[in-house]
């Protein structure tokens, strides 16, 4: 059985402005992403490997590996290597391998997916990361971005970070969700993932990057503004507009191209990304070219 490595947080050392990698890394942007090469994802990993992609992945936000032909089987090994899997509740599940989700949309089924969103917010103890892999794509259309939101929350102005440095936000299973879940299921579904409250900015357990932590997705109101601020205002419209205005001012980050990376997918292309630090977006602009993707998640911490 193969075990699961956690790298410890990387320390600001002086060595640190030339770092050393066992593989091939070639920077996407300033901001975010790098394409690894001159590594096979079909053979097991050593540990040290496997500790420098953990590494590289909290640095760079978001790995691309090319020309990886793996099966199933071997996408779920690889992806446990960094932590436990889970098992998602709404979509369907690769027929042997549980772990692993059928993201697949054709000529008579347009995609959805097109919000800025970080993967599965919602449940108490949200995703470390997602390994995405492309299994048949269009010729052109079907990318995805991916966004840095910790440099979201650097770049914010100091007065807005003053404002959200205390602020909790709910994240909800069903605005998002009730679309593919039978609706005589949604009370179940309700129960079984309830509402729950993260930080707005959280911090990143291994780098300790603050994060804009709130998603248009999932990220339904901030819990406790009124506690915060309701003294500043007249009336309870003008309460709740200051809200809403705050929250969207925040979804908007995720959009600014500067913090963005956007990968042309290829068949046996897999992606593998930091869902503590990052939002994406699949772009919906294929349709009714198909496109099948296979997705691996890893569970991860609570945020803080």
């Amino acid at each position: 059985m193969q075990s699961t490595l956690t790298a410890p947080a990387p320390s600001a050392t002086p060595a640190e402005a030339v770092e050393s990698w066992p593989f091939e890394v070639s920077r996407s942007t300033p901001t975010i992403g790098a394409e690894i090469g001159g590594i096979d994802l079909r053979a097991p990993l050593d540990d040290d490997t496997c500790r420098a992609l953990r590494r590289a992945l909290v640095k760079f936000k978001v790995l691309f590996f090319r020309d990886q032909s793996i099966t199933p089987a071997q996408h779920v090994a690889f992806a446990r290597r960094f932590g436990d899997l889970e098992l998602h509740p709404a979509f369907p599940h690769h027929p042997d391998h549980p772990e692993l989700v059928i993201l697949g949309r054709g000529e008579s089924k347009r995609g959805r997916e097109n919000l800025y969103h970080t993967d599965v917010s919602w449940r108490e103890i949200p995703s470390m990361g997602s390994i995405l892999r492309c299994v048949q794509c269009p010729e052109v259309g079907g990318d995805t971005i991916w966004i840095n939101m910790a440099a979201a929350y650097e770049n914010l102005p100091d007065d807005v970070k003053a404002r959200i440095a205390n602020l909790k936000a709910t994240h909800e299973f069903l605005p998002l969700f009730g679309i593919v879940v039978p609706e005589d299921q949604h009370e179940a579904m309700r129960k079984q993932f309830p509402p729950v409250t993260h930080p707005v900015v959280r911090t990143h357990p291994e780098s300790g990057e603050k994060i804009l932590y709130v998603n248009e997705a999932f990220t339904t109101h901030l819990a406790n503004f009124g506690k915060e601020t309701a003294q500043q205002y007249r009336f309870g419209f003008d309460f709740k507009l200051a809200e809403m205005d705050l929250l969207h001012y925040l979804f908007r980050q995720a959009q600014a191209p500067e913090y963005q990376v956007r990968l042309r997918w290829q068949p046996d292309t897999i992606a593998f990304w930091d869902n503590r630090s990052c939002q994406h977006y699949a772009v919906q602009d294929y349709f009714p070219a198909p496109r099948h993707m296979m997705r691996a998640t890893i569970i991860g911490d609570r945020p803080v």
